[in-house]
């Protein structure tokens, strides 16, 4: 099924707006409500993370590192049916506004139930390795 979207652009930006607020909350159970239910994330240093419990301990495990706020920013995005890719800029940062990471992603997004939801998540940081 081929879905039409009059304007790409701001539908992934309600869903990366989405992201950013679920983040923001620390409901990682509401992260991975955010992926398809065969998603993957492809995490710098690490193997596939797959299906939404992998999801939710990653994005627990994040958090739990004292991420508090994730900032995305699409550098393009293009449609293909029900699919979309997305590349971007993300900020990772501390309660205290402290950036603890910063990077580049691609995400393949899949029209879902009426909701754009994440399928491919991967990520690499801009950061120098220590």
């Amino acid at each position: 099924m081929t879905t039409q979207t009059i304007d790409i652009h701001a539908a992934i930006r309600t869903a990366d707006d989405s992201f950013e607020s679920t983040f923001g909350q620390g409901d990682a159970a509401g992260m991975a409500d955010l992926y398809t239910d065969n998603g993957m994330l492809l995490p710098t240093g690490s193997d596939f993370v797959k299906g939404k419990q992998a999801i939710e301990a990653f994005w627990q495990g994040v958090m739990d590192m004292g991420i508090k706020n994730a900032k995305l920013d699409t550098v393009e995005v293009e449609q293909h049916g029900d699919t979309a890719i997305q590349v971007g800029q993300y900020t990772l940062s501390s309660a205290d506004d402290q950036v603890m990471d910063a990077g580049k992603y691609v995400v393949i997004w899949k029209h879902e139930d009426d909701t754009w939801k994440l399928h491919r998540d991967i990520w690499n940081s801009s950061l120098p390795t220590a």
